[in-house]
């Protein structure tokens, strides 16, 4: 195994073992091979995905080379499935490559067991009729389903599954579990050992600002009813009461005791994120939960008991500068108290899986201490069937898009990419996509965008010329370097589907190639 960890080296570092492990698992299958698809599956196949399936039943035509470079001459008159497949699989010959040379959509209609044995399908330049077939296939066998489209400088992104958990969230800022506001009484016994007042000024400017803060609460609430800073003239008060402890200007400690005042100010308890989710009608739990709503259930009974009102301590705490003894003491405490709390979780999820009629044992001792660690960071994203979005979108959303200026071209791409296909259901072929006929196809166009719009109940609403003749002259062409970009965000979404590392974008993704604007429309 050797010789797979230096090849993701430097992926390794973003999702670690357990992501990869997840992707080399992973059997995924593409839905048309043109340069979206290509370059989305050519991301998945150099990041070391387990196996691959291409569906496409066209053949390579002249026009193909221009657009992707997984074919060339020597593939004119080919399937363009297998030589996609035998390109991708050069790049990386620990994947399993096949190619199934069938189009798509006669796949959906008379084959739809046939996805079940996917962890994903991928399922690019589809029309409107296939993508709610498929998508109603793919929630019934819960196998999680990404779009994907190109059409000229626009094209969009719509991940598509019941419910997706992510313990490993991985948020870019978020701030670190220090309990200042809260501390438990290993903390306060080791800030009582300290005296803030001491005499000599080295050991004075090392006493770790955790402790300076810790000391400095107790005190304000000793003299103000037992409450924390709340307004703004306390919270000033607080922080020069921190000012007036100083003896030389250049004690780091107390300007970092200072910078990370709003620790203590900030409310106790856990965020509304996380009150959400153990408030889910899911973490009321039974015999076909899945692993996560049963620690999500323990952590709940945590919060109301032994937390007191708080999630499990993370358990490590950041740079500070301090004396070396006294940051060690300060590690050790924060680490007791997050393996204390732990131990109680999974003490609870062993209870819970006993009485649910699951084996005690099965959930793992490292997913659990993940979860804990991870627990004010967890995140469940949900989404709606493709045909209820498109049937009823959220009209207020909705309203407000078309009215937006900053969302009127996201949103006009959005209603044209449903209109195109409309066109093409009563006309045969998308507008502009054959020379001729320019203005009727631009007539034509706006009256299906028209019609659609009023369907959707927006009646009065319309989009500006501009961007209708715009959409004729793309005529469907699936332009390389807006492919490499969709194919670019949509593989990076299903790295986060699969790993369950990191939050997957929720709604639709539109990008505007003409202002090179991307947006996620929420319907």
């Amino acid at each position: 195994m050797a010789e797979p960890k230096t090849k993701y080296d430097r992926q390794l570092r973003i999702w670690g073992e357990q992501g990869q492990e997840a992707l080399e698992k992973a059997s995924i299958c593409l839905l048309n091979c043109g340069p979206t698809g290509s370059e989305t599956l050519k991301n998945l196949v150099l990041g070391g995905v387990g196996s691959i399936t291409v569906i496409d039943g066209s053949k390579v035509e002249l026009g193909d080379l221009g657009n992707n470079f997984m074919v060339d001459e020597s593939s004119i008159g080919q399937s363009k499935a297998k030589c996609v497949c035998a390109s991708l699989q050069e790049l990386n010959d620990a994947v399993k490559a096949k190619f199934i040379e069938e189009y798509p959509e006669a796949l959906i209609e008379t084959n739809p067991s046939f996805f079940s044995q996917f962890t994903l399908v991928i399922a690019t330049q589809l029309v409107e009729d296939s993508m709610i077939k498929l998508d109603r296939i793919c929630r019934e066998a819960n196998v999680m389903l990404i779009f994907a489209r190109s059409y000229g400088l626009t094209g969009f992104v719509r991940i598509s599954l019941k419910e997706h958990a992510v313990i490993e969230s991985k948020p870019d800022h978020f701030l670190d579990d220090l309990r200042l506001n809260n501390p438990w009484p290993e903390l306060r016994g080791f800030a009582e050992t300290i005296d803030l007042n001491v005499s000599d000024p080295v050991v004075h400017k090392h006493t770790p600002y955790v402790v300076i803060l810790v000391k400095m609460a107790e005190q304000w609430t000793k003299s103000h009813d037992g409450k924390l800073p709340s307004t703004r003239e306390e919270k000033k008060e607080f922080k020069d009461l921190l000012k007036s402890k100083m003896i030389a200007m250049d004690e780091d400690n107390y300007k970092e005791a200072i910078e990370a005042s709003f620790k203590v100010f900030a409310p106790r308890g856990i965020n509304s994120n996380l009150q959400q989710i153990i408030n889910d009608s899911r973490a009321d739990v039974d015999s076909s939960s899945s692993n996560f709503w049963v620690m999500v259930a323990s952590l709940k009974e945590f919060i109301d008991n032994e937390g007191g009102g708080e999630a499990p301590l993370e358990g490590s705490i950041p740079d500070m500068t301090s004396s070396t003894e006294h940051y060690v003491n300060l590690q050790k405490i924060y680490q007791a108290k997050a393996e204390a709390d732990f131990l109680v979780i999974e003490q609870r999820v062993r209870n819970i899986l006993k009485k649910i009629g699951r084996d005690p044992d099965s959930i793992s001792k490292a997913n659990i201490k993940s979860f804990c660690k991870n627990a004010r960071k967890l995140t469940v994203c949900r989404y709606r069937l493709l045909e209820e979005e498109f049937n009823s979108p959220i009209q207020p959303e909705l309203q407000k898009y078309l009215t937006d200026e900053d969302y009127s071209v996201a949103v006009g791409f959005y209603i044209l990419l449903r209109a195109v296909d409309r066109f093409a259901a009563n006309y045969n072929s998308f507008p502009g996509q054959f020379d001729g006929g320019m203005d009727e196809d631009i007539s034509r166009l706006k009256t299906t965008a028209v019609s659609l719009l009023s369907d959707l109940g927006c009646n009065g609403s319309t989009l500006t010329e501009d961007l209708i003749n715009e959409m004729c002259r793309f005529g469907a062409a699936e332009l390389h370097a807006v492919a490499a970009f969709i194919g670019g965000i949509a593989s990076q979404e299903v790295i986060k589907l699969i790993t369950k590392q990191f939050v997957p974008m929720s709604g639709t993704f539109i990008f505007n190639g003409i202002d090179h604007k991307s947006q996620l429309l929420s319907l």
